[in-house]
């Protein structure tokens, strides 16, 4: 099952490699992975997306508290939360498609944003499953590049990730 875990950690060099080298010394796979200052410029937040079993993702979890550089650990998972990924795809189009590529592109919510005569930059923000729904929609042919950040998440409510 995919899961996605987010962590405080201190804001230093080699932070994120042994971060990283923790899963690969395990064998763990990192489908996506950010990292970026908090509003406490000494911490850093990490975001983890990754698979595996209940059993695999909780030693994941154990191993990741034991980290010196790591100050908390949260699968967002367990509890409610909202997820967004960034895309940024660019389309080729010709006059006789471009109306089509702009009529689907905003009906997922997408965002033009750069069109020169026979290319389109588009922008969207969604789960991960909704940008996989726009990219099987899309003919493709028409894709000359796709670019994603890999998800972002947050807890919903009271749920925060602070120490």
């Amino acid at each position: 099952m995919r899961h996605i875990i987010s962590l405080l950690m201190e804001n230093e060099s080699g932070a994120l490699s042994r971060v990283s080298g923790l899963f690969s010394a395990r064998g763990y796979n990192i489908e996506s992975l950010s990292v970026a200052p908090t509003e406490d410029p000494s911490l850093s937040r990490m975001t983890i997306v990754t698979s595996g079993t209940d059993e695999i993702i909780e030693q994941i979890i154990k191993q990741l508290n034991k980290l010196i550089d790591v100050v908390k650990v949260l699968d967002l998972n367990d509890g409610h939360h909202i997820e967004r990924e960034l895309m940024l795809v660019k389309v080729k189009t010709s006059k006789q498609y471009r109306d089509e590529v702009q009529q689907l592109s905003n009906s997922f919510g997408g965002r033009i944003i750069d069109a020169s005569e026979n290319i389109l930059i588009i922008e969207f923000t969604g789960t991960t499953t909704e940008l996989d729904n726009y990219l099987k929609s899309l003919n493709n042919s028409l894709v000359v590049e796709i670019i994603r950040t890999g998800a972002s998440g947050i807890g919903r409510g009271d749920r925060v990730l602070k120490i």
